[in-house]
């Protein structure tokens, strides 16, 4: 993604003008690279959130919800200690650098002023998130690197902090126009531009590189004047929010127009680049952020669910194997009728098989160490085994087949989970039915791990329940909702089960509509089209007794066929509060 210094620069202009003398109030770590800070700032509580990864390396302001960790770590911690209730006096920025430094007054341990600084780096692999005292001294850091990592730079607790190692690159911004206009017209290629120019300055990105050539018209002059013109919105400040969209899909952002697409790619313009920040990366972090807090039960889940398809694979071709059986019985049957033609060390019969219309001729092979008739009785051996193995394999292909069925569920559910408590109701459903051994329990009275749903509100206001794995689907269908709501479900896809509580009045074509692409949205056919969706009242939904979680029946439903819409459930989600034939569901 281009974060680049230019984009950094627009972002301090932002948090500078709605931070600067706010109050930090509360302090969190809900992810291992990420800090949030809730902030008192003029009459508005906001919160502002660092994340030094090296994906998604920013700061900016949030309104996603993000849950946080049971216990707090230890750099929240220390965090804590040193910067609660202190107060932001400057956020500044080296030039054309992708970094940000937080200047705070706040107490020491003796109650006097001094000042604090966090030193926000977003360069790739190493980002990293800094605290330093007055004197500029480390007191720590979210990523450490001793002197064997980072030789020339080392950043650890109690070393004085330097500044990333220079680049060797021109910064653009401290000349003149004129100097920039002979400099491009004097240096750079014919061919080639967005390359020389990614070389040759700092803090730009090779997105703003390119549109400088496309823009520029592949002309030197072109590309002096676009390039002048940039360093001029640099320094008015005069960025514009902007999401570049493929497919109506989030693809990159930046500070102004882009062009270089052409129609393949929308432009999105924001009010602030906090905005922007947030659509862009509230869905992709949740995914990642569940992928890290479920790492020990995910690789359970997807080994056990590759070991129950290799083992129906194999299961099938016995199965088959199985069912030529007919054709042992036959033979067993011939050598019978032809006792009196055989002799003891013959490795063939030929003889007419009489279960032919035409009596064709053919060949049964011997064990010429057997009698014939030890030779008719091996052969029905074989046949009453295989059909034995058949209606053995074939229970064992319903099991494993349901088996298969439930963790592609689970998998599904991991896909849909939000935070740490839906993953735990996860993890508990795998104990429970025997994937993951039992957690030790801790002393005292532990309360049952309980998620919400999702909820969201029709165009019309009727309120509708979205389950997010196999224990909530089967709390919300058959314990929490009315039997005169209406149930959704995706056909013959793994997803939630939704209900729309009608209350059994009767509801309106739009909710119930909106209702089915939900249930197609949180499904694995969300990418698809035309996804047909079942819905039923809640009293026709069962659960067979001994059914693996999230598994019901129904026999009397509608079909409404839905082409899922991503933007739909932020859309009812922020009406909310916030938060015939027999067919068969899993979620």
């Amino acid at each position: 993604m281009p974060f680049d210094a230019i984009l950094m620069s627009a972002l301090r202009k932002e948090l500078s003008n709605t931070l600067t003398g706010g109050k930090v109030d509360r302090l969190y770590q809900p992810g291992r690279e990420e800090i949030l800070l809730h902030m008192r700032a003029g009459r508005e509580n906001v919160k502002l959130l660092m994340n030094a990864s090296p994906a998604h390396p920013r700061a900016q302001l949030t309104t996603v919800t993000l849950e946080n960790p049971e216990t707090p770590p230890m750099f929240c911690m220390l965090l804590r200690k040193y910067f609660s209730g202190a107060r932001l006096l400057e956020v500044s920025q080296p030039s054309m650098e992708r970094m940000l430094i937080f200047r705070f007054e706040t107490l020491d341990e003796l109650g006097d002023t001094t000042e604090r600084r966090l030193v926000l780096e977003c360069i790739g692999r190493k980002s990293n998130l800094i605290m330093l005292d007055s004197s500029g001294r480390i007191t720590d850091c979210l990523r450490r690197a001793d002197s064997d990592l980072s030789a020339k730079r080392p950043v650890m607790p109690g070393l004085f902090y330097q500044l990333p190692e220079p680049t060797g690159k021109l910064d653009p911004t401290v000349f003149a126009d004129d100097t920039l206009t002979a400099m491009i017209l004097d240096q750079a290629p014919e061919a080639g531009q967005d390359k020389w120019l990614l070389d040759t300055f700092s803090g730009i990105s090779p997105l703003i590189a390119r549109e400088l050539e496309f823009q520029g018209g592949g002309t030197k002059d072109g590309l002096a004047r676009r390039f002048v013109e940039l360093m001029n919105r640099i320094r008015n400040e005069d960025f514009t929010p902007t999401m570049l969209l493929k497919d109506d899909a989030p693809m990159d952002f930046t500070f102004q127009t882009v062009l270089q697409y052409g129609p393949s790619v929308s432009l999105k313009r924001y009010e602030t680049f906090s905005q922007m920040l947030d659509d862009f990366y509230a869905q992709k972090e949740a995914q990642e952020r569940v992928k890290q807090r479920g790492q020990d039960f995910i690789r359970s889940v997807t080994q056990a669910r590759n070991r129950t398809a290799r083992k129906i694979a194999n299961q099938e071709g016995d199965l088959r194997a199985a069912a030529d059986r007919d054709r042992l019985r036959m033979w067993g049957d011939i050598l019978t009728a032809n006792f009196y033609r055989m002799e003891r060390g013959q490795r063939v019969l030929r003889a007419e098989n009489f279960y032919d219309p035409d009596c064709a001729e053919i060949e049964i092979p011997l064990d010429p160490l057997l009698t014939p008739q030890q030779n008719a009785a091996k052969y029905y051996k074989e046949y009453r085994k295989a059909k034995k193995a058949e209606e053995m394999l074939t229970l064992q292909l319903e099991k494993n087949r349901a088996e298969l069925d439930y963790l592609d569920s689970v998998q599904a559910a991991i896909h849909l989970a939000e935070g740490e408590r839906d993953l735990q109701e996860i993890r508990q459903e795998l104990m429970d039915n025997g994937y993951l051994k039992q957690q030790k329990k801790k002393t005292g009275r532990q309360k049952p791990v309980r998620s919400k749903p999702m909820e969201f509100t029709s165009s019309a206001g009727i309120p509708i329940l979205v389950g997010k794995n196999n224990t909530q689907n089967d709390r919300l269908t058959c314990k929490e909702a009315d039997k005169r709501d209406l149930w959704f479900h995706a056909q013959k896809f793994h997803g939630s089960h939704v209900i729309l509580k009608t209350g059994g009045i009767p509801p309106d074509e739009d909710s119930i509509r909106e209702a089915a692409m939900l249930a197609a949205w949180f499904s694995e056919g969300k990418d698809s089209s035309q996804v047909p969706v079942d819905y039923t009242p809640v009293k026709i939904v069962k659960k067979p007794n001994g059914a693996k979680p999230g598994y019901v029946i129904y026999n009397t439903y509608q079909t409404l066929y839905v082409t899922p819409d991503g933007s739909l459930p932020e859309k009812l989600r922020q009406k909310g509060k916030g938060g015939g034939q027999e067919g068969t569901k899993r979620a």
